[in-house]
């Protein structure tokens, strides 16, 4: 059967609550939320940051690496220590669950395009750097999935979604600099897919799920799956006629599909549209619904931290309904 899950963030500063939502509202494939309301440290790059071994500290332009052997800053600690209580709350409100589950985490390119060196400037501007980054990234990834497995003994299935919106920039060299007057060059796609697959790869090798999701235009999909990710999270109303076709491959191959299908800010939309615009879809790809059971999934188009508590709950119960009725 079709199932229903979210992308990650969602409003707000209450972590019980928001978890309480989510397991209500998404029984077949739940997941750790993101609250960017609550700081830098829980937004999607401070998570992320928290997971790996580099020293980074929050400037007034954004997150830095420090190069300080052992001298992590107090806003990464601070953004560990975050990471750290939401597990324990995550741990006790599901004592007796048993089924998948997914976690995110911001995606190698997306960090080289947003930290920037010791001496300024990003990450992405340093071949070095960038990969072993990505390193670092795939060792916390190890780490943060046997946490999870230890804290959550019910899963049966879990899901590692790796978020990519600025992979699309940095493959078009449309990443700015430091001084917001030039660009970043654009990276050559061997050496894109490599470092996303040492994350991927790490993922796989946990026994997890690897999944990427981007809501940017021309993310490089083909390129994405090529890297080892089994799942592919996209906005529906972004795709272009080859997307659709890496879609529909990826789908026919056995692999997930996550269609974002209801809007991430406040917004009227009906069950009856949502399982519309999907069967469309389905039909212009010659896909069955009833045959592709679980590996179809539907979300919200991006992350709902933007959204108003009350829609981000009536947007997930809708995603919920609209899996069923596409059942």
């Amino acid at each position: 059967m079709t199932i229903a899950t979210g992308i990650g963030s969602m409003p707000g500063e209450d972590i019980a609550e928001s978890i309480r939502v989510v397991l209500g509202e998404l029984p077949e494939l739940p997941y750790l939320p993101e609250l960017p309301a609550r700081g830098a440290g829980a937004h999607m790059i401070g998570r992320a940051l928290a997971l790996v071994d580099l020293d980074a500290d929050l400037q007034p332009a954004g997150w830095r690496l420090t190069g300080t052997a052992g001298g992590r800053g107090r806003d990464q600690r601070r953004a560990q220590s975050r990471l750290a209580q939401d597990l324990d709350v995550l741990e006790e409100q599901t004592q007796d669950y048993t089924g998948a589950f997914k976690v995110q985490v911001t995606g190698p390119w997306t960090l080289a395009a947003t930290v920037e060196r010791p001496r300024g400037d990003r990450l992405l501007a340093d071949h070095g750097a960038r990969r072993e980054l990505a390193e670092a990234l795939a060792d916390g990834l190890t780490s943060h999935i046997h946490d999870v497995h230890k804290r959550v003994r019910g899963i049966t299935r879990l899901v590692v979604q790796v978020d990519e919106p600025s992979l699309a920039g940095v493959l078009a060299g449309a990443i700015p600099t430091a001084s917001g007057y030039g660009r970043h060059r654009s990276v050559d796609l061997p050496e894109a897919s490599a470092l996303l697959e040492i994350v991927l790869g790490a993922v796989t090798a946990e026994g997890a799920e690897p999944w990427v999701h981007s809501c940017a235009p021309r993310t490089p999909w083909s390129l994405v799956r090529g890297a080892g990710a089994r799942g592919l999270s996209v906005d529906l109303s972004l795709m272009s006629p080859a997307d659709h076709d890496v879609l529909a491959t990826a789908l026919e191959a056995g692999e997930t599909v996550a269609l974002g299908v209801v809007p991430s800010l406040d917004a009227t939309i009906s069950d009856k549209q949502v399982v519309t615009s999907v069967l469309r879809w389905l039909d212009m790809l010659g896909l069955d619904p009833e045959e592709l059971g679980p590996r179809l999934i539907v979300t919200p188009t991006c992350g709902l931290a933007g959204a108003s508590p009350a829609y981000a709950r009536t947007a997930l119960a809708q995603l919920r309904t609209s899996a069923a009725a596409l059942s």
